[in-house]
């Protein structure tokens, strides 16, 4: 009897004390790029790679570009602890091709369209205490690690496009510690009808970073490779234009043996005022990888061709000393 219950109270201790359960993907390199792009995105849990409405960036899909109404621009500045940083930039423009057959026409439809889409993603931290070996001050130092993005879209008919990035890292980590890489992202999007849009996109093929130490270690230094994971998305998205409601969930499996659950809805509420919700990082795999969930809105504000947009988006972050602010202004004309 005793034996029993030194066996139960080891299993019940065992229980209370488990480690949570380790992920390879925070491990990784390159997290900075795989933390969202913009408010709108980010308030809308990052389920994004099927939302072919309002104003998109390629960071997700591609292919999503081709649909983009006008000229859109976006900045945006996120508020995160320890010092960190994270900026983007993005300008997307779509473009109509006509048949001189439809000259005579009225309103002609485009019989193609392409979509371009530019940007940077900036990230880094800031004030970090530099020591020598003996323990002493050398002075505060930072790091900065950035993507640069071109894409490229091609709408083959009203129902389906297909899209393809060129994404240059560069991150600079100390002196004359720095690395640059050079990745891929394909994706596609398939109109089903008027409500329902469903996608696929295949993110970081061939993004890696390769290191060089000898510069600060000299023979002690090592040369070694850091891969990116590579992400497979599915996503679905329903946009109801009566009612003002957008809906989107997505899938992520990805070579760190992660499989990621993403929603997010957007509601129409009033004319230019946009409320969003959602979920983030709902990993399947590792019931004790933390859900980040996710608000935000948006206001848009027209004059005349111009509309300006302010945008917010809030994101919990546990095991940080504070939460996830996200702020950005868009323009389109």
């Amino acid at each position: 009897m005793k034996k029993v219950l030194y066996i139960i109270l080891l299993l019940i201790s065992g229980l209370t004390i488990a480690q949570p359960q380790f992920s390879e993907m925070g491990a990784r390199v390159g997290a900075f790029s795989r933390m969202g792009f913009g408010a709108r995105g980010i308030g809308m849990g990052n389920a994004m790679s099927a939302v072919i409405t309002g104003e998109l960036v390629s960071y997700y899909n591609p292919a999503v570009t081709a649909f983009q109404d006008n000229n859109s621009v976006h900045a945006g500045y996120s508020f995160l602890s320890i010092d960190r940083n994270l900026n983007f930039l993005s300008f997307t423009r779509r473009f109509d091709f006509y048949s001189k057959k439809d000259s005579s026409v009225e309103n002609p439809k485009p019989r193609n369209s392409a979509g371009v889409s530019l940007g940077v993603i900036n990230a880094g931290v800031d004030n970090i205490d530099g020591r020598d070996n003996n323990g002493l001050p050398t002075g505060e130092l930072s790091t900065s690690e950035n993507q640069f993005y071109i894409a490229l879209a091609n709408r083959f008919s009203e129902k389906l496009s297909i899209g393809i990035t060129a994404k240059f890292y560069y991150y600079k980590l100390y002196k004359d510690i720095n690395t640059s890489s050079l990745g891929f992202d394909i994706g596609a999007i398939y109109r089903v009808n008027n409500e329902f849009t469903v996608s696929l996109a295949v993110v970081d093929i061939n993004s890696k970073y390769k290191w060089d130490t000898s510069p600060v270690y000299d023979q002690n230094g090592v040369i070694s490779e850091d891969k990116f994971p590579n992400l497979r998305k599915v996503g679905v998205s329903y946009f109801n234009k009566n009612i003002g409601l957008l809906a989107a969930l997505e899938f992520e499996n990805s070579s760190a043996e992660t499989n990621i659950l993403r929603a997010g809805v957007e509601y129409n509420i009033y004319e230019g005022l946009f409320l969003r919700g959602g979920i983030d990082q709902f990993n399947l795999s590792n019931t004790d990888w933390l859900v980040k969930p996710t608000v935000g809105f948006s206001f848009y504000k027209s004059f005349g061709n111009f509309i300006l947009g302010v945008d917010y988006a809030f994101m919990i972050e546990q095991y940080s000393s504070a939460d996830r602010h996200i702020i950005g202004l868009t323009f389109n004309f």
